[in-house]
């Protein structure tokens, strides 16, 4: 029974699922019905499924056959309505391909016509968009234009800025153009080649400012010690606005006009950024304005021969390509080595004053410029670099002046040598440099100045020395007499009240020499004038050089002049008379020093003049000649005796030679008389005293072995002559019997001899 049961609820469960697979097969997509057969054949009933399709399929079948038979007749009167309507359709078509052809026909110029002006509306859209894209090309063309005309008239800095614009305004919007590409492939080359022309126009700029230093430092130095036209030698005239316009970093200095400004206030820096690359822009860029134009005539500079705009446009150009630092490392070593060039001077600088000049002038035009350059620029050079140029300059130009200036042999040219050094050293330190060494070597020079005086003097003191005539100046007027006493200081009243004619008692060399040795002193004035040394250190100065002159070139003139052969006792006694003169003469000297430069004798550390010694020294040894002369005169005498010491003739008269050799004497001190007394006394002393033993010494000879009485009375009358003249007084001053005492000793002898020959 449970069984039945079972097998019944399983045949209604397996029936209700063919159901329900039914019911998918007929509401399922075709495509998805493979799934569904699949649990069809997955089970054991699949013979049921097909009974229960069968049926379901012959349901339907009577269901389709019932719907048809319901709507038969409906489909037959359909299909009568469509016939109709076919044969209805046929008309239409025929009509509508009629009405085609006819349209076709009649359209067929509007076809062409429409096409033409869709060909045209084609074209006009084509202009447009090309109009479009040119009006975006076209200023990049013009701007790439603009380039090459700027590169072309050398306009680089402008260009510079014109190709920045086209790099980063312009090609920007352009960038897929081919001929874009190329421009941005070139523009790299085009900035080489802006670097490269501006180093080239820098190159040239170098060049010609190491030519025009000369003439640079020639105007400075004649423009004298003012700063303000110093400053403005050097400002470039072409492109100065231009140069106030770059990158706010040119400094230009104002035009020297009517009113000075303040030296503070001679360089103004420019804010204005540069402009536009308009045409206007660039056209104004080199042109002054009228106020400069009328400055530049008042005060004509060196800026005629320089234009600093290479360096300015090539610095910026550098600067804003970020090669600054390459720019002024380059300018820098090329001016260092322009200054050794300028630092060297030529091997024949010391031969002329203009070797010197153009020297001086290369110097001051080098560091004129580049005290311009350091205060027109930022950066380019500093003063710590300027200052390290001039302490190579200063030791170099010192050692070239030590050496040349020790080949000078004209003190006129080492006086002028001076004034230029002063000239130099006034007009850099102007700009600021430190000229204490300058004036530290002069004060060399001036050692070598006075050594040059001195031989020049030399010289003249020995022209005047040789062309004298050792003999009083005669006086047959007035007017000689005040010209004589206006030239040298002499006093004597008596000589003043003796009638014309009359003499001094000194020759013509003495008025000379001391009016040289005041020439002498003028020519040490010279030198000391603008080296900045106070009256005393003047003063110092011109007395110790005088001293030099008195005590080495004058006294050696006069002793070589007393020490020739040829000189004579006048010319001996005249030096002497002369020299005695002059050494009356030093304290006028002094008195002109003083009043030359006001400094008093009695000051501190005052050097004295020793011509007092030069002249006793130079009269001591004439004195000193004159007796050697005398004595070689009675030599000279005494040469010619001949005495017969075997002789038996009674003699009645002085030997000849020495009755000339007393008159020579007599005559010899009558010149004395202008002599000093104790001079005159001590030579005729000394001439007695050589006398004497001059004859003792005949007596005495070795050849003399035997002797007669009327020799030695011969003897004798000779030896009265040389009484006779000591007791006459020869020369004035001598006590009684002084003079005689010479000849005691010769007198005893003699005596002697007679008596043993008499007994």
């Amino acid at each position: 029974m449970e069984r039945g049961k079972m097998a019944e609820a399983e045949s209604l469960e397996t029936a209700a699922e063919h159901e329900r697979i039914l019911r998918e097969i007929e509401s399922t997509d075709t495509a998805c019905i493979g799934p569904t057969l699949r649990s069809v054949y997955d089970g054991e009933e699949h013979g049921r499924f097909m009974e229960k399709l069968e049926t379901r399929i012959r349901n339907h079948d009577r269901e389709i056959e019932k719907m048809c038979n319901f709507h038969y007749q409906g489909f037959v009167d359909s299909i009568t309505e469509l016939l109709k309507v076919r044969g209805e359709a046929q008309k239409l078509k025929n009509q509508v391909t009629d009405t085609n052809r006819k349209l076709q026909h009649e359209g067929k110029e509007l076809v062409i016509a429409m096409e033409e002006l869709k060909q045209c509306r084609l074209q006009q859209r084509n202009i447009s968009a090309t109009v479009d894209k040119l009006m975006l090309c076209l200023p990049v063309l013009e701007m790439y234009s603009k380039l090459r005309d700027q590169m072309k008239t050398k306009r680089h800095y402008p260009a510079l800025k014109t190709l920045e614009h086209l790099e980063h305004t312009y090609l920007p919007q352009v960038s897929h153009y081919r001929f874009c590409k190329v421009m941005v492939d070139n523009i790299p080359k085009l900035r080489e080649e802006i670097k490269d022309v501006s180093m080239s126009d820098l190159k040239d700029f170098l060049e010609s400012i190491r030519k025009h230093s000369d003439k640079i430092g020639e105007t400075a130095m004649k423009q004298g010690n003012d700063p303000y036209v110093a400053e403005d030698l050097v400002c470039p005239r072409e492109e100065a606005q231009q140069q106030r316009n770059l990158d706010n970093i040119i400094l230009q200095q104002p035009r020297i006009g009517s009113k000075r400004k303040p030296k503070k206030d001679a360089y103004t820096i420019f804010d204005t950024e540069i402009g536009s690359t308009s045409p206007k822009s660039e056209q104004d860029s080199g042109i002054l304005d009228v106020e400069d134009e009328e400055d530049d005539e008042e005060v004509p500079g060196a800026q005629d021969l320089v234009d600093f705009s290479p360096v300015y446009r090539c610095l910026h150009i550098y600067s804003v390509l970020g090669a600054r630092e390459t720019f002024e490392n380059y300018y820098r070593k090329q001016r260092r080595k322009q200054a050794r060039l300028v630092l060297q001077p030529p091997s024949n600088m010391h031969e002329t004053l203009d070797g010197y000049r153009k020297y001086f002038n290369q110097i001051v035009g080098f560091f004129v410029v580049e005290d311009h350059i350091l205060h027109t620029t930022q950066g380019l050079v500093n003063r710590a670099y300027i200052d390290e140029l001039w302490e190579m300059a200063l030791s170099k130009t010192i050692a070239a002046l030590r050496t040349h200036s020790s080949y000078c042999s004209d003190p006129n040219l080492v006086l002028d040598l001076k004034n230029l050094i002063v000239l130099f050293a006034d007009t850099l330190q102007v700009y600021g440099f430190p000229v204490n060494q300058l004036f530290d070597m002069l004060l060399e020079i001036r050692d070598q100045y006075s050594e040059t005086l001195l031989k020049k003097w030399s010289g003249i003191f020995r022209n005047i020395l040789d062309s004298d005539n050792y003999s009083p100046i005669p006086v047959t007027s007035e007017e000689i007499y005040k010209k004589v006493v206006g030239q040298f200081p002499f006093q004597d009243t008596e000589l003043e009240k003796q009638p014309f004619p009359k003499k001094f008692p000194f020759s013509e060399f003495v008025p000379k020499v001391y009016n040289q040795i005041k020439e002498f002193i003028y020519a040490c004035l010279k030198f000391s004038e603008d080296l900045h040394l106070s009256s005393t250190e003047v003063d110092d100065m011109i007395r110790k050089s005088t001293n030099l002159l008195l005590t080495r070139t004058l006294s050696s003139s006069l002793q070589n002049v007393i020490k020739r052969k040829n000189i004579g006792l006048t010319e001996l006694v005249q030096i002497i008379i002369n020299t005695t003169h002059l050494e009356k003469s030093c304290k006028y000297l002094e008195e002109f020093i003083t009043n030359i430069t006001n400094v008093l004798p009695e000051t501190v550390h005052t050097t004295k003049l020793y011509g007092t010694t030069t002249f006793k020294d130079a009269r001591h040894a004439a004195e000193e000649e004159i007796y050697t002369n005398l004595n070689q005169k009675i030599d000279q005498f005494l040469q010619l005796a001949d005495y017969d010491w075997m002789t038996g003739d009674l003699g009645n008269k002085a030997s000849d030679y020495l009755v000339d050799l007393i008159a020579f004497l007599r005559n010899t001190f009558a010149v004395f008389t202008h002599l000093p007394g104790k001079v005159a006394q001590t030579a005729c002393m000394s001439a007695c005293k050589h006398l004497a033993t001059s004859l003792m010494q005949l007596l005495l000879e070795a050849e003399v072995r035997q002797l007669t009485l009327g020799a030695l009375q011969q003897f004798n009358l000779d030896v009265r002559e040389c009484e006779q003249f000591a007791r006459s007084g020869p020369v004035p001053g001598f006590q009684e019997d002084t003079l005689q005492l010479a000849f005691i000793d010769l007198r005893q002898m003699l005596v002697m001899m007679m008596l043993s020959l008499e007994r």
